[in-house]
């Protein structure tokens, strides 16, 4: 179940549902039911048996369903109260055949209704409200969110956009949301995941063969998406097998991000690694690695040599690389090899068009000489990019994505998809709520990163962690997703005072336990 449907696709699998013969009036008795089940659950955490549940109705299909759960909860002999936005005369189809069904007065839904309750049930408006509410509406949120009472929404907050997880207005803040089939991308993206509280899907009857049609391309990424794909090491096998994978080194000074990207490649499994770069930088390297092989590596000749081993069949470059002219033409350089290509944090500024002409950095290879005949650009880089066979995976976050690609409109998902189909390569938009998206379209939304990875150089790794299964020869978009969920699992494993560091050694018993339940 880790499709994910946007508002409109769920609409669509409603129409398919009752087009395939299943009464839309049995939807909704489901659904409500399946709420009431919820209140239930939370008055008992709450050690409140006979709560007082206020039901908050809106004037469409979500306040139907707010309708049957009043009437669920009240037949099990809790205090309910229902609250109408709007006036019952107004209602219509399955929402009003539901309203005719509940046996006692609606009253309407003002801020006054919460007193003396002990939970509230938002079911005022669904996924797809399309504007920002306000009036009576917004006075009601405000009303609900400052009474401090838990909440359980249906479907999505009332106010939040579920295929965005955005909204221009006020919000209701949950505790828990029930939602129905399948989550939407609203339900992960920020700041939809932290409104929402605990996403509970339910089944109502929606049949599974709707997505035969519908053909959901986004995802949200749990281990189904990729475990299938994972290249986990076989009997007889030797280290080659199991990739090359070279991580371009920065100047001295910066070399600790590079070591953070390699020693994250070896732990997920790359069979060799190798950090490549300056005397200098390849001298201070040496001093710190033991299983990490480095080498020095200069001039446009050398790195073209080196390269034409398909044997070293994944490239990083990115990290503690400095941004500068000598970083793009790096960058260029190893795009026009075989090997498969991650390009992290300064290799993409260096592309950006304010630094087409910056002062000559200190973080170039040497690989290639600047004679003028060299474009650097975001429109250069993309170019590059789909003039090649191999894959390259970009791990922006928000700055550089922004550097790179400008101001893209649209949810944090539509701006990943717009940029993996712009550039050729597929997007890691990272944050809080990562989003993996490939130039066909395809996409998945991440939700299992700890508030505690937001801390210095755990990119780098995660930047590792994708070179590391790309030179495994794993397929490329299951490789990304792969690392980003791998990356978010060490760190919740971990714990609150995670460093960089502790991510890769982290995972020897993510991956056993992964390994035994692909085995199963």
């Amino acid at each position: 179940m880790n499709e994910l449907l946007s508002t409109s696709e769920m609409a669509e699998a409603d129409r398919l549902a009752a087009a395939g013969s299943v009464p839309s009036l049995d939807l909704m008795e489901n659904a409500g039911r399946a709420v009431a089940e919820a209140a239930l659950k939370l008055a008992a955490d709450l050690a409140r048996p006979s709560a007082r549940i206020a039901v908050l109705c809106g004037p469409g299909n979500n306040g139907g369903d707010g309708f049957v759960a009043a009437r669920h909860l009240r037949d099990r002999g809790f205090d309910v109260r229902l609250f109408l936005l709007g006036e019952r005369a107004a209602l219509k189809g399955d929402a009003a055949e539901m309203a005719r069904r509940w046996p006692l007065p609606i009253r309407p839904a003002t801020p006054d209704a919460l007193q003396s309750m002990n939970v509230v049930i938002d079911a005022l408006f669904g996924a797809g409200l399309s504007r920002p509410l306000d009036g009576a509406a917004a006075e009601l949120v405000d009303a609900v969110n400052a009474s401090g009472l838990p909440v359980i929404a249906v479907d999505v907050p009332s106010g939040l956009n579920g295929t965005t997880g955005e909204s221009a207005g006020p919000v209701i803040r949950a505790c828990k949301t029930v939602t129905f089939f399948r989550k939407k991308p609203g339900h992960l993206l920020m700041p939809g995941r932290d409104l929402c509280g605990e996403v509970i899907v339910v089944p109502i009857g929606i049949p599974e063969s709707v997505l035969q049609t519908l053909k959901p391309a986004v995802h949200e990424n749990l281990t189904s998406l990729w475990l299938r794909s994972y290249p986990w090491p076989r009997d007889g096998g030797h280290k080659y097998d199991r990739g090359h994978a070279i991580v371009v080194s920065g100047p001295p000074q910066q070399t600790g991000a590079t070591r953070l990207g390699a020693r994250g490649a070896l732990r997920v499994g790359a069979g060799l690694v190798t950090m490549v770069g300056s005397a200098a930088s390849t001298a201070v390297n040496a001093a710190h690695v033991t299983a990490i092989m480095v080498r020095s590596v200069q001039g446009s000749g050398a790195l073209a040599e080196f390269l034409q081993d398909v044997r070293r069949n994944a490239v990083l470059i990115g990290p503690g690389a400095s941004v500068g002219p000598e970083t793009a033409e790096d960058v260029l350089s190893i795009l026009k090899s075989q090997a498969a290509v991650v390009l992290d944090a300064d290799a993409l500024t260096s592309f950006a068009d304010g630094n087409k002409n910056p002062a000559r950095s200190e973080a170039g290879m040497g690989f290639l000489a600047r004679n003028g005949q060299s474009e650097i650009s975001p429109a250069a880089l993309f170019t590059a990019i789909k003039g090649r066979a191999a894959p390259v995976v970009m791990t922006p976050h928000d700055g550089e994505f922004k550097r790179l690609f400008g101001a893209v409109e649209g949810s944090k998902l539509d701006r990943a998809r717009h940029a993996a189909e712009q550039s050729g390569a597929i997007v890691i938009l990272k944050g809080t709520d990562t989003v993996i998206a490939e130039p066909g379209g395809r996409a998945a939304i991440n939700a299992n990163a700890p508030p505690w990875l937001a801390t210095a150089g755990s990119g780098d790794v995660l930047a590792g962690f994708v070179l590391g299964l790309l030179a495994q020869r794993m397929p490329a978009f299951e490789a990304a997703c792969a690392a980003v969920w791998l990356h978010g699992e060490c760190a919740s494993q971990f714990g609150i005072g995670l460093i960089a560091e502790d991510l890769p050694e982290m995972l020897p018993r993510i991956l056993a336990d992964l390994h035994s339940r692909a085995q199963h």
